[in-house]
């Protein structure tokens, strides 16, 4: 079962939190509280909604938190029209005016209630060709096999395209583009019933004919959605991160390294290490073989100061198995199928723990 999302309160206003805490409980739901945008921004894109006080709005919009759904803005009287806009322009849906809009802010919270929120595993590749897209299809492939609503999301725009991988690229259904077409307003249910899909895999990917752009609130948009009606969410995340992969990465509940075992691959994901740290602290690594220096996993870990989850020894057939269509991990079979099924096991099982808790 995963995890439920709290929403997040942004204010240092200790009267507007009283009234927020208060239609939070008329709403049926606890809050996180986080008194200015630093705060805030280890939670901001994992919440399941967030309401910002009008005290914070100037510093989150200097602080460029990054673009989501599901934000509103609540003050004490009137909001000046030049904020409101800005707010707007943000990607602020609603702002609301305490106390003619209590009623209004107490539903908001309690739709949060018995909503199942499905959990987010990022892939980042240490150098190019490090493997992360192999990581993340086989991530998505395991999960289905393991009847996991499944939702893989190919956030690299300038890789060779993650529908390859499974022979979908003329398969039926949206792209990015139409989603970033629609500035992210967008129903969830019909979202994932218009994407490319087999079975409980899901699966949204370029055009190679567009625009390689990917606004942000375009992801925002599609994971809102995939924690709302799937189990898993994969995402394959660029290294050079745009403002999409940022928010995805903030957003993921685990994210993992994957890094060739070679001292040119390991001081490139020193690199990437160190931008990823810009945004959340938890980092996982997989060491991936050959080691044609004899470079120990371990080795590689220790230096670039990061638990170890996995290695992963060659396996020539998957990349065969790719040149025709048939994705990673297909069969459950190989070293590559059982570390997709320990990640899984240890990603489901953090969201039973918070459940119990």
């Amino acid at each position: 079962m995963p995890a439920a999302r709290l929403p997040l309160v942004v204010t240092a206003d200790p009267d507007l939190l009283d009234d927020l805490l208060r239609l939070a409980a008329a709403g049926g739901t606890k809050v996180d509280v986080a008194a200015d945008p630093a705060a805030a921004r280890p939670k901001y894109g994992a919440a399941s909604l967030v309401i910002i006080g009008a005290d914070q709005l100037e510093a989150c919009l200097r602080a460029r938190l990054p673009r989501r759904s599901r934000v509103a803005v609540v003050g004490h009287g009137e909001i000046a029209e030049p904020m409101w806009e800005a707010a707007n322009a943000h990607g602020v849906e609603h702002i609301a005016e305490l106390p003619t809009a209590e009623s209004w802010v107490v539903d908001r919270f309690a739709e949060q209630l018995d909503q199942p929120v499905g959990r987010v595993l990022a892939v980042i590749g240490g150098r190019g060709g490090a493997g992360a897209s192999t990581l993340a299809a086989g991530l998505a492939m395991t999960a289905t096999r393991d009847r996991r609503r499944t939702l893989l999301l190919d956030a690299d725009a300038l890789g060779g395209g993650l529908d390859m991988m499974f022979g979908w690229e003329r398969k039926d259904g949206l792209r990015w583009s139409a989603l970033a077409e629609a500035g992210g307003r967008v129903d969830p249910p019909s979202l994932l019933g218009a994407l490319p899909c087999d079975g409980d895999l899901v699966l949204l990917s370029f055009d190679r004919d567009a625009s390689p752009s990917l606004p942000a609130e375009a992801m925002a948009a599609t994971i809102d959605a995939g924690r709302r009606a799937r189990d898993v969410i994969v995402v394959d995340l660029p290294r050079r991160l745009d403002d999409a992969g940022a928010l995805a990465l903030e957003c993921a509940d685990q994210v993992v390294l994957i890094v060739p075992a070679e001292v040119r691959a390991s001081a490139a994901a020193a690199r990437v290490a160190g931008m990823v740290r810009a945004h959340r602290r938890d980092l996982s690594l997989v060491v991936r073989g050959p080691a044609p220096g004899r470079l120990r996993a371990r080795d590689i870990a220790s230096a670039l100061g990061l638990p170890l989850i996995g290695t992963l020894r060659p396996e020539p057939a998957i990349s065969q198995r790719i040149e025709h269509g048939l994705p990673p991990a297909a069969d459950g079979k190989g070293p590559l199928a059982r570390l997709c099924r320990r990640m899984l096991a240890d990603l489901l099982r953090d969201a039973a723990v918070a459940v119990a808790a």
